[in-house]
């Protein structure tokens, strides 16, 4: 295992891993590299495609998620100038709210400008199906409650995500991709992939739930993930792998690390 680049923390491991027959995999940083890159900027309201940028790379300046970095690396090489921001709270699996110059932001998802009651015209919606259509993730900012502009971000496909999911399937395990990430995205992502069961729109604490509705159905799962949010997962499943180059929490959770 070691010469190949696999840390197995114990026989017990092995064993369960010999009786695997479905194996999850997280999207972000486990089928993708991880490092998502901005695509498209889209105006909708009275902002221009900079403005757009500046106040969304300021509200996500002290956010570690890899898309709001993502945003932030846009505006630098941009040279664009970052806002102070007086309040900053992550909603887990929504977005972002944020004050930036005494302005209140909304940065974030569909089920984030649900459930500030912001709704979503006709041509908003129109334009994110066809950035998601492409795989890509939109998120979509709001300004005192009016909506100004999409940001599609689009994360690359590891170069052997495919090769290995086709290995899998032909050694006769049930893959299945995992993300938070909506299902449009999911699923171009998937078809790339030669996926076909996809579990889209999960928040990060019910991933292990989604792990532990397939041991109720009696499967033998492998979970593979990289991230924090993927620990829950890792320890909830039969044998959890996780991915070196991911979070130390994950590789903590893992029994078997792929290094």
């Amino acid at each position: 295992g070691a010469e190949h680049g696999i840390l197995i923390k114990g026989g017990d491991a092995l064993e369960r891993a010999s009786k695997v027959d479905t194996v999850v995999l997280d999207k972000t940083g486990t089928l993708t590299k991880g490092k998502p890159a901005v695509t498209d900027i889209i105006n909708v309201g009275s902002l221009d495609t900079n403005q757009i940028l500046q106040i969304t790379a300021s509200a996500e300046k002290g956010s570690e998620h890899p898309l709001g970095t993502a945003m932030v690396k846009a505006a630098e090489e941009k040279n664009l100038v970052f806002s102070q921001i007086i309040h900053f709270q992550a909603i887990p699996g929504h977005g972002i709210e944020a004050i930036i110059d005494g302005r209140k932001i909304y940065l974030g998802n569909r089920q984030l400008m649900s459930v500030q009651k912001i709704t979503l015209s006709g041509l908003v919606e129109e334009k994110m199906q066809k950035l998601e259509e492409n795989g890509k993730t939109v998120m979509i900012l709001a300004v005192d409650g009016i909506i100004e502009g999409l940001i599609a971000v689009a994360d690359t496909l590891k170069e052997n995500s495919a090769v290995a999911v086709s290995t899998l399937q032909k050694m006769g395990f049930r893959v299945l991709m995992i993300t938070g990430d909506n299902w449009r995205t999911a699923k171009a992502i998937a078809k790339l992939i030669g996926i076909q069961d996809v579990l889209a729109e999960v928040l990060p604490e019910n991933k292990a739930l989604e792990v532990k509705k397939l041991q109720q159905q009696g499967k033998i799962v492998a979970m593979v993930g990289d991230g924090i949010n993927d620990a829950p997962a890792l320890t909830q499943a039969d044998v959890g792998i996780a991915i070196g180059s991911g979070s130390d929490i994950a590789k903590e959770a893992g029994q078997i690390v792929l290094v």
